[in-house]
């Protein structure tokens, strides 16, 4: 078997050094990570891996959280995203034995986000990396809309990754912040689900059918969901009396379920077997694909990792679904430009 880790996380050299030396959230971020080697030192980077030889692991690259959108300004998030997506490509230029690619990361607060998706489809970008919702606002937005017909256009995978803090949506009305770091434990997958909800009732699915989107952490709350996505969905209208949703159902071309089947997903669930199984019933082996999130497990870096390969084996799957699942997926979705797949 071979794992090609398709989300996990790591700032190059350029990008992070550039953030230190920035003012506000931008130099807060860098000095919090740095407590996690892994995600900003090469070296450290390859330590990890190498415990993992015997797997035949590689990985494809994105930059680590926050959104690129919530450092700065226009130009400055600019700066970043250029900085960012020269140093992946560099990167996988450098080392293909362990980085068989990358995911672009975009100013989506510019109106220049498209353009450079070009030009990182142009340093050979796999795909794009966009966060759940940009600064506030929902990625049905039209003015995001040429970002997605360009990754559809180029034949690219969009990746979303959950973004929510904990004074963004406080749990209860009366106060202020999500308590508990309850915003990431339970806000992140519902973040990741309200997005596949908007884009697939907004019609953004019909109107880029060959747009392919992978949903982080197996999909999030939806393959636990899935009779509330289906047949509760099927009845959307029957609870909302100051606006006729029934309208929707009829404008979509297929069932709401169907289009949530239609999402990748990965295997980034910290380890849970239960999360693995439920989210490999509902998608199947050829929608998902192998990832670990890693450096941000408690031993910063090797411990997803671990976990999620040790879940996969425990599964005793067939070989074609583990081979799907592991690697062949990744490089079919990424287009992955490797001999020896």
């Amino acid at each position: 078997m071979r794992y090609i880790d398709v989300f996990n996380h790591f700032f190059p050299r350029q990008l992070w050094d550039r953030m230190l030396e920035s003012e506000g959230a931008a130099r807060d971020i860098g000095k919090r990570m740095r407590g996690i080697p892994c995600i900003y030192d090469l070296d450290e980077r390859l330590r990890v891996m190498d415990q993992f030889a015997s797997k035949n692991y590689t990985q494809v690259l994105s930059l680590g959280m926050p959104p690129l959108e919530a450092l700065g300004s226009e130009t400055e998030v600019e700066e970043f995203a250029r900085l960012g997506n020269d140093g992946l490509a560099e990167l996988v230029r450098q080392r293909p034995d362990r980085f068989v690619g990358f995911l672009a990361s975009l100013p989506m607060n510019s109106p220049n986000a498209a353009k450079e998706a070009e030009r990182a489809f142009s340093l050979g970008a796999n795909g794009l990396q966009i966060h759940t919702n940009i600064n506030g606002l929902p990625l049905d937005d039209e003015r995001f809309f040429p970002v997605f017909e360009a990754a559809a256009r180029h034949g690219r995978p969009v990746f979303l990754h959950p973004s929510r803090a904990a004074a963004d949506l406080p749990d209860y009305k009366t106060e202020t912040k999500s308590l508990y770091e309850i915003w990431w434990t339970f806000g992140w997958p519902y973040e990741t689900s309200a997005a596949m909800a908007r884009l697939v009732f907004s019609g953004l699915m019909d109107r880029l059918p060959d747009l392919k989107i992978l949903a982080h952490h197996l999909g999030a709350m939806v393959p636990f969901f899935e009779g509330r996505v289906g047949p509760g969905w099927d009845q959307l209208g029957k609870r909302t009396s100051d606006e006729d949703y029934s309208l929707v159902l009829k404008r979509l071309k297929k069932r709401p379920l169907d289009y949530f089947k239609d999402f990748y997903a990965d295997t980034a669930v910290f380890g849970s077997e239960a999360a693995t199984r439920c989210g490999l019933s509902f998608y199947g082996s050829d929608r998902v694909l192998f990832a670990s999130d890693s450096p941000f497990d408690p031993e910063r870096g090797p411990g997803y990792i671990r976990d999620t390969i040790a879940v996969l084996e425990r599964l005793e799957l067939p070989l074609t679904d583990m081979e799907k699942i592991c690697f062949r997926n990744a490089a079919t979705l990424l287009k992955i430009a490797d001999p020896t797949l």
